[in-house]
């Protein structure tokens, strides 16, 4: 069994808090998700998470103009520099304060970056050749409360700044001769925004009350429509920066701006409010072209991307994601993750899909290889707790605390099934038989499990037994027998279908929190409160072996335990474990950072798994720093943490209840617990996930370093590929050697090269590491090359040696199969347009003829 699984990527979780970035190209958006970056690649439908974390949540990113480098900036003030192609991490610095913003310059020569009431601009790597990374240009003051906002003019010579104490200030990057920092007063409320125009003729200023002010440089009688006459005569008019015009929203009482953005080169700003309504206006002329209500509560930043079509939308409250083209009128993404904590999950069993279940009571389900959600179901009126595939993967279902089993088909996205009992109870497990015609759920109050028949829906049985809560439940392979945990210390194999209705009982020391059966059905496990994993065989209810697991799991000190972690029992058990596919290890998580996994022949440790480093969580640490505690006993870090955007009445008051009006005076922020409540293999053996405080885990297999013996014996060169194609005759190796070398022409030469008889055995002996390279080479020569018999022949023959390899993994080829697609469709509408052409073409030919001679009626072409 293979251990080297790495992080690949994050789901479940699409923005936290921060700010959007969108690429250069405008195709790809950057969201902060918690301590980690998460991209969207919007035009190929996928998403990818860099494989960094930071120390604490992301508060600011920047990218620079050209993609190159990523700066990251958690809560803290600490910030990661990052090789955003290659994806590492290449250098750190803490900037020793909060950052409210960091900005790169347009020509990537310098970062400016907000400090409390001052501005440091640094001077970008890459474009200086000192030793440090980050190198100090100058430090800017004149400010009197936080700086919120930073944006450069066009040429990079001059930054804005807007700041808390209501005021917007012009900075030049270097010293001027005649230049002094200028100050935009006039505001009556935080500054959120200050803009250049492109010409740089105009200045926007958006202020937190909804006010947007057009400033100019001109002078007062200008401004005024007044003639040098009606001045008075000591009235001496000097060119400086005022106020053309002032505009406000009038979204309604009590409505504030909570971010804003503005796209120079379109002259448009866009503006989000706490009512989660956003504004696009054309200004100066400040005309509303489009106005929507894409959320329900405040949108927490604004991005566009450069060609200034898709806006981008965050909303920190609910972990809302939008993209929005304007000029159509439609959804580019719109993603979200589950609003409270996730509790379970399951794959399908082809392993492309997912379906995870939360404290919300929808289900959602997501695709693996691009890591979208695709579809969410919110008929659940509370927490769902257990969810199940069936049917292939096209059905699925769930358990819920509402006291309803629910059934929906994933071809027609329906909720055609729900299950309930006699009595109003409390399901907390669910299992479905390997048939999908049996369905059997577990309870919290009643301590009975409930059988249900899919196809009429009716209740079969009721079995009772358990003296507690039913923890878990598990079906064997075969469908047979049914296992189920309790906290009545024991866990009990149940023969469902059998008349005399045997059950054995496997008894235990403690509660059982979870079971699994392994995929061979010979072996079950169970996982109680002590720690404890017992393996059993169920032909004969026999203990076959017990896994030590407290010290393996435990670790993490919560801010108010007052005993160190080693110390403290509350952790130190799995509440969710899982057989692999060839059921020779064993993986399990609970209510700590770790993951762990097991070999079950030995009943060793062989890799603990950290799924979070994030410190903004509860647990992250194994000791405390008594430094940070007051001499009441509170954490610093909760009392004087404070964000800051709390300054106002409206953002003080409490209305989760109904009748609130001052809300919990005492209140202090409080921080999420990392925990692990479920873990899941996948049916192919590559990958695991796990349902987390941060989202949804996937772990896969390292493949993408794969050993490459050309790289060792080879010099790969133009001659000496060329001379491998004709000189060797050694095609299969040519191609390699071309793909390695990835020159386009040489590529191309080298396929055209291969005789016709020889590609069979070159497909079949060609490495799979290349067949991603072939197939889109393929796909895109179509456009261009004449040889379609050759290229098809290609294709064929691909698909047959390697279709099994291609099935499992269609999710990550669905991309190249989509150009294949495309390039043959467009090669057969050719051709079948020429034939159609020739084909009316003769027909008027011969007619003509036949009228000449005059034989009469043309003939028949179709003969």
């Amino acid at each position: 069994m293979k251990s080297s699984f790495n992080f690949s990527n994050l789901c479940g979780t699409v923005y936290s808090k921060g700010n959007l970035v969108f690429t250069p190209d405008g195709n790809c958006v950057i969201s902060p998700v918690g301590n980690r970056v998460s991209v969207f690649d919007l035009v190929n439908n996928k998403s990818y998470t860099l494989p960094f974390e930071m120390r604490r949540d992301i508060a600011r990113i920047a990218l620079s103009p050209k993609a190159t480098l990523l700066i990251t900036v958690d809560e803290a003030g600490y910030a990661y520099l990052v090789n955003f192609n290659r994806q590492t991490v290449l250098h750190r610095i803490n900037f020793k304060s909060k950052v409210k913003d960091i900005v790169f310059s347009p020509n990537g020569k310098y970062v400016a970056v907000t400090h409390g009431k001052e501005v440091k601009v640094w001077k970008a790597p890459g474009f200086t050749r000192e030793f440090s990374p980050f190198v100090l240009h100058r430090t800017y003051t004149g400010h009197f409360d936080d700086i919120t906002h930073l944006s450069w003019s066009h040429d990079s010579r001059y930054f804005l700044t807007s700041s808390k104490d209501m005021t917007a200030k012009i900075y030049s990057l270097n010293p001027m001769p005649d230049f002094k920092p200028v100050t935009l007063s006039g505001h009556r409320s935080t500054v959120l925004g200050a803009y250049f125009s492109k010409d740089m003729a105009h200045i926007y200023t958006i202020s937190k009350d909804g006010a947007l002010f057009h400033w100019r440089h001109t002078t007062f009688a200008d401004v005024r429509g007044l003639d040098e006459d009606e001045l008075e005569e000591n009235f001496i008019d000097h060119v400086r920066w005022r106020v053309h015009e002032k505009h406000y929203f009038h979204q309604g009482h009590g409505v504030t701006v909570k971010s804003c953005q503005f796209h120079a080169p379109g002259n448009l700003a866009i503006v989000g409010f706490s009512n989660g309504v956003f504004g696009l206006y054309e200004v100066p002329s400040f005309v509303n072209i489009h106005s929507l209500s894409i959320s329900q509560h405040k949108i927490s930043t604004i991005s566009i991307n450069p060609s200034g079509e898709w806006l981008a939308f965050g909303c920190s409250t609910l972990g809302q994601l939008l993209v929005w083209e304007w000029q159509s009128e439609t959804y580019v993404l719109k993603q979200q993750g589950h609003f409270y904590d996730m509790n379970t999950l399951a794959y399908a069993p082809d392993g492309q899909t997912m379906v995870t279940g939360g404290d919300d009571g929808k289900l959602k389900v997501w695709n693996v290889s691009s890591g979208f959600c695709f579809v969410t179901f919110s008929e659940h009126k509370s927490g769902v707790q257990s969810v199940a595939f069936a049917k292939q993967g096209q059905v699925v279902y769930s358990a819920s605390l509402d006291g309803t089993v629910r059934a929906f088909d994933l071809v027609r996205y329906r909720n055609f099934r729900t299950f309930t009992s006699p009595n109003p109870v409390q399901f907390t497990s669910l299992a479905v038989d390997p048939s999908g015609e049996i369905v059997c759920a577990g309870t919290m109050d009643t301590f009975e499990i409930y059988v249900w028949s899919v196809q009429t829906g009716k209740l079969l049985d009721v079995l009772a037994g358990h003296e507690g809560p039913i923890s878990d439940l598990a079906f064997s392979s075969d469908g047979v027998m049914l296992l189920s945990g309790s906290w009545d210390h024991t866990a009990r194999l149940w023969d469902v279908f059998g008349r005399n209705k045997h059950i054995e009982v496997l008894q235990h020391q403690t509660e059982v929190l979870a079971v699994a059966y392994r995929p061979d059905s010979r072996q079950v496990a169970a996982a109680t409160l002590d720690g404890q994993v017992s393996l059993w065989q169920p032909e004969d209810a026999k203990l076959m072996q017990t896994i030590d697991a407290r010290k393996d799991i435990a670790g993490g000190r919560k801010m108010n335990d007052r005993t160190t972690a080693d110390n403290n029992a509350s952790g130190k058990a799995f509440q969710a474990i899982t057989y692999t596919a060839d059921g020779a290890c064993l993986l399990g998580g609970g209510n700590s950072k770790y993951i762990c996994l097991y070999d079950l022949d030995t009943t060793s440790l062989i890799r603990k798994f950290q799924i979070s480093h994030n410190l903004s969580h509860d647990g992250a640490q194994e000791k405390l720093n008594a430094r940070h505690m007051t001499e009441f006993g509170f954490n610093k870090e909760d009392v004087d943490d404070d964000d800051d955007n709390a300054s106002d009445l409206e953002d003080r008051l409490d209305r989760s209840l109904p009748g609130t009006q001052s809300g919990d005076l005492s209140a202090r922020k409080t921080r999420p617990e990392i925990r692990a409540k479920a873990v899941q293999f996948s049916p192919t053996g590559h990958a695991w996930a796990a349902a987390t405080t941060d989202g949804l885990l996937i772990y896969t297999l390292d493949d993408a370093i794969l050993f490459d013996p050309f790289d060792l014996e080879v010099d790969i060169t133009p001659d000496s590929v060329l001379a491998t194609l004709h000189d060797d005759q050694d095609y299969l190796k040519a191609l390699c050697m071309a793909f390695r070398l990835n020159e386009a022409y040489i590529t191309r030469q080298v396929f055209e090269g291969i005789p016709p008889d020889s590609v069979p055995l070159v497909a079949r002996g060609l490495p799979q590491k290349y067949l991603d390279k072939l197939l889109v080479f393929i796909a895109a020569h179509m456009e261009s090359s004449p040889h379609l018999e050759f290229q098809l022949l290609w294709v064929t023959q691909l698909l047959t040696a390697h279709g099994r390899y291609l099935k499992e993994r269609r999710g990550e080829y669905q991309a190249v199969f989509r150009g294949l697609y495309k390039g043959i469709t467009r090669v057969r509408d050719d051709i079948a347009t020429l034939c159609d052409s020739n084909m009316y073409m003769m027909k008027y030919l011969l007619g003509q003829q036949g009228l000449s001679n005059g034989a009469g009626a043309p003939m028949d072409l179709s003969q």
